[in-house]
């Protein structure tokens, strides 16, 4: 988490400088492969993460896990998910845990260096009590579902 604050940190320092903070947007996609985009020379026509990735950072070296939830709670906390608990499966409809409530997340930084936070698509990290979705975890809105297993389209 040092890291990844610390990334923040850069970013958001010339922010005082600027009249506009830059925006930022992280793409999570479950089951997609390195080379299954247009811009690492699939035949796949992706032309909008194409263009996004031309204008952005791309990250070329970083771990995931074979599964979502332990991926997502990566991301969220800078850490190894197995220090709280979340390095195997997913987080189950039935399950009485979550991503623990006293890890600090990726939004709830952002949000104290003044950014605006929003999330579309799965959570996938605990929703059996509120404390545990994500409007509660430092994202101001969320558009999606809590839980895996939904199909391509929705």
């Amino acid at each position: 988490m040092r890291i990844l604050a610390a990334l923040i940190f850069f970013i958001a320092a010339p922010l005082h400088a600027s009249e506009r903070p830059p925006n930022i947007v992280i793409l999570l996609a479950d089951d997609l492969g390195w080379g299954d985009v247009g811009f690492h020379g699939s035949q796949i026509k992706t032309p909008a993460l194409d263009s996004l990735a031309k204008q952005g950072a791309e990250l070329t070296q970083f771990y995931v896990y074979p599964v979502c939830s332990p991926t997502r709670a990566a991301l969220m906390t800078g850490r190894y998910p197995m220090r709280y608990g979340l390095q195997i499966g997913v987080v189950r409809p039935w399950a009485d845990y979550g991503l623990p409530l006293n890890e600090r997340l990726l939004p709830e930084i952002l949000k104290v260096v003044g950014y605006q936070t929003h999330i579309v698509g799965k959570w996938h990290l605990g929703q059996f009590e509120p404390e545990y979705l994500p409007t509660r975890r430092g994202f101001d809105h969320h558009y999606g579902h809590y839980l895996g297993m939904i199909d391509y389209f929705t």
